[in-house]
């Protein structure tokens, strides 16, 4: 399966504390992407790769302004974002979805009063024997190295399907 999207956005969070925090798996990844365009003959002229500047869960008004500037539809944005549910390593790819309780996604929603647009959702759970940690005893956590190179991975597959759309 291929995607056909015009612009994706990383959620995070900006301050510096939070840089390559398990939160930030949205900004990794488009760190990622403009490294390692998704796209042969990438041209920002017409796919364009941004990181939100406000906090994950004030996403909304920053993304509805920049599909309004670039008068982009909600159907070929993809928002990457980091997902709690998930065990890190792997990742699902949705459109047309609910937040599942992502404050980001949340704000995004109900700024763009839909749900119809791409989400890139990276895991970010470590698997334990037993017991499921709460997401905020994790996610503002630091990425080890070893945790950073199963998101590569990630990324990379997640690069294979994004497609840029010309028309």
């Amino acid at each position: 399966m291929k995607i056909k999207v015009k612009i994706i956005v990383g959620l995070g969070n900006p301050d510096k504390e939070y840089e390559k925090t398990y939160h930030n798996a949205g900004f990794l990844a488009v760190d990622f992407f403009a490294e390692n365009p998704p796209i042969s003959n990438f041209q920002f002229s017409i796919f364009k790769l941004l990181k939100s500047d406000v906090y994950m869960n004030q996403s909304g008004n920053f993304v509805k302004t920049i599909l309004n500037k670039y008068k982009i539809n909600p159907e070929k944005l993809l928002i990457a974002q980091d997902d709690s549910d998930i065990e890190i390593g792997k990742y699902k790819l949705s459109f047309g979805r609910g937040s599942a309780g992502h404050k980001g996604i949340e704000s995004i929603i109900k700024s763009l009063k839909t749900k119809n647009f791409w989400r890139l959702r990276i895991g970010i759970r470590k698997t334990t024997k037993g017991e499921r940690p709460k997401a905020e005893d994790f996610v503002l956590k630091k990425i080890s190295a070893f945790d950073y190179k199963k998101l590569e991975s990630v990324f990379k597959e997640a690069k294979a399907i994004i497609n840029n759309d010309d028309n």
